[in-house]
């Protein structure tokens, strides 16, 4: 599916693919300029592909990717486990289609609330998740276990 932002090349959105998985693996700790990839394993390729997406450059390398499922567990409740862009699209536009298009898909499945979690340290997720309408938690201490506190996400669809 076409989409184009602003004041960049258009890209294209499509569905992951599990073999998209040694792709974005490949660049997220760069991407996010800290160890990120311990945090997407390749079970989320694997298994929920098809509610995931990528973002593709024109010369086919990822621009960005949203790895999300429909829960299997609450039938209202859809969520986002984890989200790239690569720097030189950032603030154009690029996360914000990849999410509502994630929101849309939630919805038609009838889902009703999106959830998501990051660290309290990772300010840029929290300010992107609040500025689209999530509701964010204070930190929960050690709620990932020992020493891994998160912050969570809520937003009504």
């Amino acid at each position: 599916m076409p989409a184009m932002t602003s004041d960049a090349l258009p890209y294209t959105v499509r569905a992951a693919r599990p073999e998209d998985y040694d792709t974005l693996v490949a660049v997220v700790d760069e991407w996010w300029g800290r160890p990120a990839s311990r945090d997407l394993t390749r079970v989320f390729l694997d298994h929920f592909h098809a509610t995931s997406l990528v973002a593709q450059e024109p010369d086919g390398s990822p621009a960005g990717f949203v790895i999300g499922f429909l829960s299997p567990s609450n039938p209202a409740c859809a969520y986002i486990h984890f989200a790239g862009v690569a720097p030189g699209r950032r603030r154009a536009g690029l996360a914000r289609d990849l999410y509502e298009r994630f929101f849309a898909r939630a919805r038609a499945e009838g889902r009703t609330v999106v959830k998501a979690i990051t660290s309290p340290v990772n300010t840029r997720s929290i300010a992107f998740h609040t500025a689209l309408g999530f509701t964010a938690s204070d930190p929960l201490p050690d709620y990932d276990g020992p020493g891994l506190d998160r912050v969570t996400f809520r937003m009504e669809l």
